[in-house]
Formats: structure tokens, sequence, C-alpha cells
């Protein structure tokens, strides 16, 4: 394998990273051109702009009617902050973790919030938690796709339609890939920059009416900053979720989501979306299979992601390397392709086992991913004529 010639079809946009993610085929900056600039996000036309933003959301990713949808700041992070500190404490809570993301909210439930009833279900990188654990009258805040390790939840079925507790999840890597039963969550979030390759710094809380009901009748023991605040006198700031930001959006950013979801309304909508994301799982599993020295961390099929997969390095001499040099030598795979401008931002999260983490969403392109992989059999053969023994 260390005799691989380098390929001669290279992929037409090697931007493969987990978050920002690659712009949707055909984007151009002039898309940006209509942008209000200089103008207040609370004039008219920054307003509906932003509520442009939450109504197309809803049209794609097919929302209830009666759910609350808000633009909020700090992208994903933020929104997901926003509902642990406004929503825990009325009971007991599931917090699930097999991933970094996953244990970021379990340390804060724990030792920021400093909550006394909670459960912390976990599992390690590759692997899903045992979900039949999970006591859905308690409050459950979990990752669908855990952006990190490859590893999503396969379906909802786990969670109990006549629950007592909120449903708290972190979308981020799920949303506009893969479908969400509305029905089985609670509050959703995700941000721009993932799925559909937007601009960083903002973040999409959704509310269902039982979310709501919570946000009006309890009200946490701790002092709420104001960047979180979802209430004021014990009642909804429905304004939120009518484009009314908490802070100061970029105008620019929230033109650039509109032409995303534009763009993605023309594809077809979420089903759409899906299938583009499939299929790129699909060019990898295929490429997988047959090499033999490439796996997935992610073993079991039915928890696979989608749009962040993950690999492994799964040779016996690799395996032999110190932890020291099985990260040297991930790393080595890594600069080579991005020497050669083939991939980029491809290396595995640093809390994640050495390996690789290609973005496959929907805004990546199938023959782009099918282009790569054969430069990924060639930084995998240079790199093993640098660390295997002689």
């Amino acid at each position: 394998m260390n005799d691989v010639a380098q390929p001669a079809v290279r992929p037409a946009n090697p931007n493969f990273s987990s978050g920002p993610c690659a712009k949707h085929p055909g984007w151009s900056v002039a898309a940006l051109a209509a942008t209000p600039v200089g103008r207040s996000h609370r004039a008219k036309i920054g307003k509906a702009r932003l509520e442009e933003v939450i109504d197309r959301s809803r049209k794609v990713l097919g929302i209830p009617e009666d759910w609350r949808i808000g633009i909020v700041p700090a992208s994903d992070t933020g929104a997901v902050e926003m509902a642990l500190w406004s929503l825990l404490g009325a009971r007991g809570i599931d917090v699930l973790s097999w991933e970094s993301f996953g244990e970021g909210w379990a340390s804060d439930i724990i030792k920021q919030l400093k909550l006394p009833d909670v459960r912390h279900i976990t599992a390690p990188y590759g692997k899903l938690p045992d979900l039949s654990q999970v006591d859905c009258d308690r409050d459950v805040v979990f990752t669908w796709n855990g952006t990190t390790s490859g590893v999503r939840v396969p379906d909802g079925d786990w969670i109990a339609a006549d629950r007592k507790g909120l449903t708290i999840c972190d979308a981020t890597s799920a949303a506009f890939a893969m479908d969400l039963p509305w029905d089985k969550l609670d509050v959703v979030t995700w941000s721009w920059q993932k799925v559909l390759g937007g601009e960083g710094g903002h973040g999409m809380l959704v509310l269902s009416p039982r979310a709501v009901e919570r946000l009006e009748s309890y009200k946490p023991a701790w002092p709420m900053p104001k960047i979180f605040r979802l209430t004021k006198g014990g009642k909804l700031i429905e304004g939120i979720f009518k484009g009314e930001t908490i802070n100061t959006p970029s105008m620019i950013a929230v033109q650039d989501q509109i032409d995303a979801l534009t763009w993605a309304e023309a594809e077809g909508g979420l089903s759409a979306l899906t299938a583009r994301s499939q299929a790129n799982l699909a060019a990898i599993t295929r490429w997988v299979e047959k090499s033999d020295w490439a796996g997935f961390l992610a073993g079991d099929p039915a928890s696979r992601s989608s749009t962040s997969v993950c690999l492994e390095i799964k040779a016996p001499f690799f395996a032999a390397l110190s932890a020291e040099d099985q990260a040297a030598a991930a790393k080595k795979m890594v600069g080579f392709l991005d020497k050669e401008g083939v991939a980029f931002d491809i290396g595995a999260y640093r809390d994640a086992p050495p390996g690789l983490r290609i973005w496959a969403g929907a805004t990546i392109e199938t023959s782009d991913i099918e282009a790569l992989l054969p430069w990924l059999d060639w930084a995998y053969g240079r790199m093993r004529a640098e660390f295997a023994p002689k």
C-alpha cells in the first residue's frame, strides 16, 4: 500500500470540514448582494429577513405550526445552554454522552448547574449508550448525532410518547440531513454553519408546547443571565420567536442562511437533503468494505452517522504503535492531503481516537467524496512508509 500512485482526479471542492461545513453547490458571494448592510436588525427589513429564516426552516424541516422557532446567539452552544439553564431543575435528569459535545452538556449540568438528581449514561467513542436505561419521566438531554464520534441515535422509538419529562436534543449535525421525530422531541437546537454550510455565530432554538409550558410554570433557582432569558413576568418572550433576536445578529450571515434554505427548497426539501447525505455515506461504505486499512469508528451501521463520518486506521502495524505515534501518523495523513489541496480539515476531533473525519452532509457532492477516497489510500501509503516497521 505504500507505493500507491497519486490519483489523477481531485475533488472539485476539497472542503470536508465538520464545521463550518462546505457551502452548498453553486454558492457564490453574489448571493449576499441583497443584504441590508448598515441597517438595524430591528428595522422592518431586518426583522423580515429574520422571520424568513424562521419560516423557511419550519417549511424545510416540517416543524409543527404550534412549535416556536427562535434565532439565538452563540451558535448551537448558545441554544443548548439557553435550554439547559432555563428548563432544567424541575425534574431529575438523564444526560447521555458518547462523545465530546454530550460530555460538555453533562459537565455543565453536573459541575456548573450542580443539579443533584442527574444520571449520566455514557458510552465510549464508536458506541451508543444503552437507550433502554433512559427514563423519559425524567428530563433527557442528548445529541442526536455525535459529531466527533460519527455515532447517532437510530430513531426516536426509545423515547416514550407519554413521557412526563422533556427531551432536549442537540441536533446541530443532524438537522437538514436526518429525519427528526418532532413528536418525540421537546427542545431541538442546531447552528447555521453545520449541514447547510451557513456562517457561524447563530443558533436555532425550537420549543414544543410542552417546553413552553415548563418555561411559564417553572422558575430556576439560579440567577439567569440576560442572554439566556426566554421569559418575562412568567410568560414566554414571544418576540424571540418572531425575529426579535436577543442580541445583534449579522445580517450578512442571515442573508447567507436564506440563500442556503432557498437552495435546500430547490433541491427538494428534507427528503432530498437526506438522500444526498445518505449517498455520500454509501460511497464511503463501498470503499471501506474493500479497504485493507480503514474502518468506521461507529461499528453498528444502524447508528452510523451520514454527516460526520469518522474513520479509524485498522492496520496491524498502526495498532502496535504508541498512542503518541498513532496521533502523529494520523496527523501526517491529514497533512499530506492538505498540502495537495485535496482535503482540508479532516483530522479526527482532538478527544477522539486518531483517524479521519469526513463531512458528508447535504452540501457535499458525492462525486467529490468519490474523488477523495483514492487520495486517502495514497496518503495512507505515504504514512505507512514512514511509520511501519522496516
